[in-house]
Parts: structure tokens; sequence; C-alpha cells
């Protein structure tokens, strides 16, 4: 860099630049490091005015009230001019940070300054021209003598001598003035910076060429403007017109969120504001030194000979132009300031409207809550009283059972239809989802469902309960368990007496609508059955006798369970209002077979004592048997 300079210096000797340059040194010290920011200032605080710029997206996707859109289109039209302003003082300042570069290297060294290798250039091209008109005058002379033409010849000779000489000068300085300018460290800074701000420009729709949209435009100009905002805001649900818990709940939430965000951009607005609050001291502070150099320059300039008026004159023009960037700077900084204040007042009157909103959607929120709870205490107040008084006038077990259960269902019911009317807002799509839901949980589930309805069907008048012996198909069982879906039996043996076998059955409540197998209980209250028995009786004996000593052994037997077996039968014809009923007293009745004559005995017995009543009935009548056949002749 040093060799650079002593090369550029070596120049301005040649060129006789240096009494010049020396001239005019004091019209550049007067502004040097006029520059208000850094190139590395200007960049963050675009950054932080893009970033603040950029919360108008947040702001837009949770605008869904017009009165929102409102809000939203003021506050971009006032972003759109913070952004601006601030790319015009980015602007500015680049400006005076490329003047700072063009003049910071005269303090160093007068012969690298780009403007006085201009100045030198422009006068060499003058005199260039200056020769040249005079070679031009000379050539026409030579082409209108007669004579000496050996003299004019000689000074054209020297003359081209000379423009070479200028020629050369000119182009080494057209080379030097590309190299200074190639190797400007600050040059090359404050270009990059404002090839930054262009980029950054670029991406922002604020500063593009496009212009914004006045601050009291209507609002089908706004919308005209940014239909984005506008398609957002018609395609978004109203929550205040819904009246379903779920939605209420949504639209609190949503307005909850909304307030912290407006309060998240009120403190980005704050700062920002601060920002440039805090970066209009610099250019203010330059304004007032501009300024009191000005009076200073004006009483020099009132003392001042002829020979510093020039001097002073540039310097003043150097103060003229470094007041005007300046004044470029402060005065956006300045309007700056007052469009945040107009910010943060639209954000200000945007909350107070979601705050009024946000407080009647939690009444509306607050009474629908409360509706639901009362209805459902009337629910479960009902259920209460239904329970209370099914225990005080139901005296039946299986009926108080029976009452019980529907009232749960009832209960469960009555709920699931509240909640569902309560949380949902459309009916109408409520209905339709319901019966879809219906339709496919009826076909999924048709064998389940009809377990559940068959459930009904037994624990009916009629049905069974814990404890009945029943006969499903060729099972006979007690009933053990008895739910909403299947039933269990603990299987007994049809086979001499009526124990448990060890094996439980279980069947599905749908058995009562299949045809086939059938299903067979005890009236409830009744324990017996009736046996019936077929004997052959001897060829050639009493047959009206052996009938009465048969019915009177197997009445002798059945005494013992006669007044038992009579009270189930008045049972049976109290439960079953049938006068067909017959008394429960054994029976003999005769009648013919192909073998001879065959006596049909038909006697009572209580299941619990079946096997032994029927081991007596068959001993009884083995001994009547046997003395029939000892009367009967004996053939030899």
């Amino acid at each position: 860099m040093h060799a650079d300079r002593r090369l550029l210096a070596l120049l301005a000797l040649i060129t006789g630049l240096g009494t010049a340059l020396g001239a005019d040194a004091p019209a550049a010290s007067a502004s040097a490091h006029v520059a208000v920011l850094t190139a590395n200032q200007v960049v963050q605080i675009l950054d932080e005015t893009v970033d603040w710029y950029r919360t108008l997206g947040v702001q837009q996707q949770n605008s869904s009230q017009p009165s929102d859109l409102l809000m939203l289109y003021a506050n971009r039209q006032t972003a759109d001019k913070v952004m601006a302003l601030a790319f015009e003082i980015a602007r500015a300042n680049a400006e005076l940070l490329s003047s700072e570069a063009d003049i910071a290297p005269q303090s160093a060294d007068p012969a690298a300054s780009p403007q006085r290798l201009e100045q030198e250039r422009q006068k060499l091209e003058t005199q260039r021209k200056a020769i040249q008109s005079e070679m031009d005058a000379e050539h026409r002379e030579l082409g209108s003598a007669r004579g000496g033409q050996g003299e004019l010849h000689a000074k054209l000779s020297e003359m081209q001598g000379e423009l070479d000489m200028v020629n050369a000068r000119e182009n080494l300085l057209d080379t030097m003035t590309q190299f200074v300018g190639e190797n400007d460290a600050k040059a090359a800074r404050a270009s990059a910076l404002k090839a930054h701000i262009d980029a950054i420009a670029d991406s922002i729709p604020a500063a593009s060429t496009t212009a914004p949209v006045p601050i009291n435009a209507t609002p089908a100009v706004a919308a005209a403007a940014h239909p984005a905002a506008l398609t957002l805001g018609s395609n978004s649900n109203d929550g205040q017109n819904r009246t379903g818990i779920w939605d209420l709940a949504t639209n609190v939430l949503q307005l909850s969120r909304k307030l912290g965000i407006i309060a998240t951009v009120d403190q980005r607005t704050a700062a920002l504001e601060a920002t440039f609050l805090q970066i209009r001291a610099a250019p203010l502070a330059q304004l007032k030194a501009l300024s009191a150099r000005g009076d200073a320059l004006a009483l020099q300039a009132d003392n001042a000979s002829s020979a510093t008026l020039k001097s002073v004159r540039d310097e003043f023009d150097t103060l003229a132009w470094l007041f005007k960037q300046t004044s470029a700077i402060l005065i956006p900084l300045s309007k700056e300031g007052v469009l945040l204040q107009q910010y943060r007042h639209n954000l200000g009157n945007w909350r107070d409207t979601i705050h009024h909103q946000y407080r009647d959607a939690m009444a509306a929120l607050a009474s629908r809550v409360g509706l639901l709870v009362a209805i459902l205490a009337a629910v479960f107040v009902g259920a209460e009283l239904w329970r209370r008084a099914v225990l005080r006038y139901a005296r039946e077990a299986h009926r108080r059972h029976q009452l019980l259960l529907v009232r749960n269902i009832v209960t469960w019911t009555l709920v699931v239809a509240i909640l569902a009317f309560t949380f949902v807002s459309e009916l109408s799509s409520f209905a339709t989802f319901a019966g879809l839901l219906t339709a496919g949980v009826a076909v999924a589930m048709q064998s389940v469902l009809v377990s559940l309805v068959g459930y009904f069907f037994l624990i009916g008048k009629y049905g069974i309960r814990v404890g009945d012996r029943v006969q499903i198909g060729t099972v006979s069982g007690e009933v053990i368990d008895l739910g909403l879906l299947r039933m269990h039996l603990i299987e007994l043996n049809p086979q001499g007496p009526l124990g448990p076998t060890g094996r439980v059955v279980a069947f599905a409540n749908s058995v009562v609508f299949q045809s086939s197998g059938g299903l067979f209980r005890q009236i409830p209250g009744v324990n017996f059955a009736w046996h019936e028995l077929t004997l052959s009786l001897p060829a050639g004996c009493d047959y009206a006798a052996v009938k009465d000593k048969l019915l009177a052994a197997v009445s002798g037997v059945v005494r013992q369970y006669h007044d038992e077996i009579v009270r189930q039968t008045k049972e049976i014809q109290r439960s079953t209002s049938s006068s067909s009923t017959t008394d429960a007293m054994p029976q003999v009745q005769l009648r013919f077979a192909a073998v001879g004559v065959e006596a049909l005995i038909r006697y009572p017995v209580q299941l619990k004592h079946a096997a032994e009543i029927d081991e007596r009935v068959s001993q009884q009548l083995l001994n009547v048997m046997a003395a029939c056949a000892a009367k009967l002749p004996r053939t030899t």
C-alpha cells in the first residue's frame, strides 16, 4: 500500500498536481469523517426494521374479524412507510460513507484522491483539445501558404510531440484512476453496502417501486392492494356466531392468543422506536456542528482576502452538501418516530377491541358452561330420585334390578345427548354424522347389538334370572351370571341326578331370537316337573286292580312332597292366569299297544329330589308288577 502511495505521489509530481492538491486540502479536511452510521450499523438497523415489518404476517394470520382487517390495513400502510423511510435513511448514510471513502485518502496522500486525478485528467483533456485545435489551424495555414512551409512543418512536428506527451499523461492518469478505485477499501465497502441495501429492498414489498396504499384509502382500495389479506379474512370462521361450547372455547383461546401477539408486536415496535430515537442523536449533533462551522466560515469570509475566498467557497459547498445529506437522514428519522407512535396507537385500539371481544366471549362461555352444569345436575338429581324410589317401592329383587338398569341407561343416554347438543354448533351436521356413525356401527356390530337387545327380552316378565334352571337346546343348567351380551350356565347332568357336571357354558343373549333349539326355564317360584313311565302289563291280570295298585304306590311316594307341589301349582296358576293347569296328583292311564296293554304313569317331582323320587317310584312299581305276576296261573 505504501508503494502504491509513492507511485501516486510520483504521478502527482510528474503532472504538476502537488501545488493544486495542496491548495485544496483545507476543503477536504472539513469533510473528514462525515458518515453518521457505520456500514454494520446500517445493516443492523435494516435487519431490525425488516424483522419488525414481518410481524405483519403474524397479524394477518390472526385477523378473522372485519375490525381486525381494518386494523391490519392501517398497520400495513404505516409499516410500508416506515420501511420505505428506513431504506431512505440507509441510502442517505451510504452516500455519506461513499463520500467519506472518496475524501479520506487525501489526508494521507493527496495523489491518492480519485477526484484530484479526475480534475487533472480533465485539465489534460482541455490541453489536448487546445493543441489539437492549434494543429488544425496550422494545417489549414500550411495548405494555403506558398512559401515558408519548412517552418510550419517544424512547428507542426513540435506540436505533435506535445500532443503525444499529453496523451501519454492522460493514459497514465486513466490507468491510475482505475487502480485507485479498484484498491480503495472504503469505496469498496461503500459499494458493497449499497448493493446490500438494494438486495434487502428487493425482498421487501414496501421498498419496491409500487406506490404504497394511502392511509385514508377505502376498504375496497386496500383490499385490491392486498388481496391475500382479504382472502384470509373472508375465509375465516367467526367464532362469535357459534353457540357450541367447543366453538366458544376455541374463540376464547384465539382471542387470548391474539392479545398476546398484539402485546408482542407492541413491544417490538417500542424497541424499534427507541432505536430510531437513539440514532437521531448523531445526525442532530452533526447538523449542529455543520451549522457552527458555517457560521465560523461566514465570519472568516468577511475578513478573508481574495486568494482564500475560493477555498472558503469550496468548503461552503462541501458543508452545504453535508448538511443536505445529514438532513436526509434526520428528517426520515423524525418521521419514523411519528409513524411508529401512530402504529402503536393502532395496536392500542386493536388491543382494546380484542379485549372487549374477549370479555364477551368469556361471558358467553361461562353462561354456556353454567347452563350445562345445571342441566347435568338436574339429570343426576332425577336419577338419584329414581334410584331411591326403586329401592323403596320395588320389593322384588329381579324387578328392582331391571328398573335400576333402565335408570342407568336413560341417565347416561341423556348425558351423552346433552353433551353432544352443547358442544356441537351445527345440529344438521351432527345429525348427519350421527346417522352415518349409527349405520356403520349397526353393520359392524350386528351380533353385539342383537345380543344387547336380547338381554332385555331375557329379563322380561317370564325372563330368566340368576339361580333359574333352564334348558337351551340339549344343554340343561343353572344360571350363574346374566350379562348385557351373554349369560353363563353351570351345566347339570341330564342323566341320573341333576347335579353339576363341573362345566360352565356361555350363551349369547341372541339365543332368544334363534328359531332352533329353544330356551326353556321354570316359572318363577316353581321347582317341580312331571316325569312319565310306561309299563307293559302281563296278559291275563286284572288290569283295573293293577291300575289302582300302581296309582296307590306312586301316590304313596309323592305324598311326602304333595303340599309343596300343590303350592307351586297354585303359583303357576297365579303367574300365568291359566285355567288349564291340573292338580299336581299322580296319574295312571291304560292303553292298548302292539304287545298288549300298557300303563302310562305320570307323577310330579321336585327337581332337587327328582332322582330320589324316581328311584322310590321305580321300586314301588316293581313290587306291584311282581305281585301281579305271582297271581297269574303257571303254564307248563
